[in-house]
């Protein structure tokens, strides 16, 4: 299974923020839109991703206000992405290991939609539920 399948599933609306905001408006976005993570485009270039995270590492306990700070001061300007046509294998690993948990994915230079570690983890575990009912129908020797 790839990125794009999982969009074709999930959808590949963006949501987006520009890093002059604050925080707090930030969250409030993520808030009307039950997402854990935004992304951060200005003039159509992928600036960084703001995640719920960030806010409870950052701001809350640094004691700062998400009121008076500004995305850009504790926005992630370094991170990762991913292609439509990369496999589930290469997010899942690169999530783990680069421990994140969202992947925004660009084609042609342009972002195209986002991934979550729940979004990947469902499309694995679909994946391995049709492997394993053709393996239980080849076994009791039934069609699908």
């Amino acid at each position: 299974m790839t990125v794009n399948q999982i969009l074709s599933t999930k959808g590949n609306e963006v949501y987006s923020i520009v890093s002059t905001i604050t925080v707090y408006e930030a969250l409030k976005v993520m808030g009307e839109r039950n997402i854990g993570a935004v992304l951060i485009i200005e003039d159509n270039v992928l600036k960084g991703v703001l995640s719920e995270r960030d806010y409870a590492r950052k701001i809350v306990l640094k004691d700062k206000s998400s009121k008076k700070t500004h995305v850009n001061e504790i926005m992630e300007k370094e991170f990762f992405t991913v292609k439509p046509s990369d496999n589930l294998d290469y997010c899942m690993e690169l999530m783990s290991t680069k421990r994140i948990r969202h992947l925004p994915v660009i084609e042609n230079d342009q972002t195209i939609g986002i991934i979550s570690m729940g979004d990947v983890v469902k499309a694995i575990i679909e994946v391995q539920k049709n492997t394993i009912q053709h393996l239980d129908s080849y076994i009791s020797g039934s069609k699908i």
